[in-house]
């Protein structure tokens, strides 16, 4: 089977590689991949910025598929069904965090990127009947950062004046689209005038664009401030975050592409009330809810783009780049 595995001999560090397909052990699942989407984590694995590097390894987090084969003690009732793939891998039993064996599907553990992946029974769903494999295959990964973030950390509500920051990442569009169907008002930010304007376009109520040196004040004075406001960038917007929310609201962080705050205003912090989460995907019970809301809303995933897997690498260089609204996928 063709599949893309992380290398440290190619100036790329992702080759494609035939390997053979792998057999499925006790209570497993051989997967037949439809499609596959790649996630930022992919790209940091690539570029050697994610923890616990390992070569050789077919990356890959999301996936969509028919199951082909079972292992023993497998539940038959798996064969020939159309799935989705959970990536979490050792949760472990504390919702409230991850235990400390809990890792993600796709790097060191075989992933997506491949014609066909094992993955434990427990790991599969059904893929969700309004949804064809492309779009399934978008949604496990960031569509479980953002369940978590949205609901579990930010406890949005119907009416609430959210943000969602850099719309541009796939975790943010699920948390935009997850957000926008509780009724809630729903703002973005973007470095691009052109995403705003697309995502106004899906329905979004309004957005910001933070190249502005002005954009925090504009966004206050729109608004009168956020109940929430979900981000994945930290670094000296916290304190920008800080001036726009509303006294009580939640600041729920998944990520910290811009790094940390030289300084953080903690005289605001403390005076408007307001709590900083940090979240990460989410437990095995979250990912469950997340596709009966998915399914419940007929939500479907923002796709920018859709290639073959010989196009794969082009497809990691445009995510380094930053410029797609929605998930990058790849048929197979």
């Amino acid at each position: 089977m063709k599949a893309l595995l992380l290398v440290d001999e190619s100036q790329d560090k992702i080759a494609i590689r035939e390997m053979e397909i792998p057999k499925p052990g006790a209570n497993e699942a051989l997967v037949q991949i439809k499609a596959a989407a790649l996630n930022h984590r992919d790209q940091w694995c690539r570029i050697g910025m994610y923890p616990g590097i390992k070569y050789d390894t077919v990356l890959g987090s999301d996936g969509s598929g028919v199951v082909t084969l079972l292992g023993e003690g497998a539940d038959a009732g798996w064969m020939n069904k159309e799935v989705i793939i959970n990536p979490n891998i050792d949760w472990g039993p504390d919702e409230a965090a991850q235990h400390t064996a809990y890792h993600i599907l796709g790097m060191p553990t075989n992933g997506t990127f491949a014609e066909y992946v094992v993955v434990n029974t427990d790991r599969l769903m059904e893929k969700p009947a309004h949804l064809g494999f492309t779009e399934a295959a978008a949604l496990p990964l960031g569509g479980l950062t953002a369940y978590r973030a949205v609901f579990t950390k930010a406890k949005i509500e119907e009416n609430q004046k959210v943000l969602i920051t850099g719309i541009g990442g796939g975790v943010a569009q699920f948390a935009y689209q997850f957000t926008a169907a509780t009724g809630a008002q729903v703002y973005v930010t973007s470095g691009s005038q052109n995403k705003i304007d697309q995502i106004i376009n899906h329905g979004a109520t309004g957005g910001f664009n933070y190249k502005n040196d002005n954009w925090a004040k504009e966004a206050l004075k729109e608004t009168g401030g956020f109940d929430a406001i979900i981000d994945s960038a930290g670094g000296e917007s916290m304190n920008d975050y800080l001036k726009i929310i509303r006294p009580g609201g939640r600041l729920v962080h998944y990520g910290s592409t811009t790094g940390a705050p030289k300084k953080l205003d903690m005289f605001r912090l403390f005076w408007s009330q307001a709590s900083i989460h940090g979240s990460t995907m989410g437990s095995d019970s979250e990912f469950v809810k997340m596709i009966e809301f998915v399914t419940s809303h007929s939500i479907v995933p923002i796709v920018d783009s859709v290639r073959g897997f010989d196009d794969i690498v082009s497809a990691f260089d445009d995510m380094h780049v930053g410029k797609q609204l929605g998930k990058l996928v790849i048929t197979i």
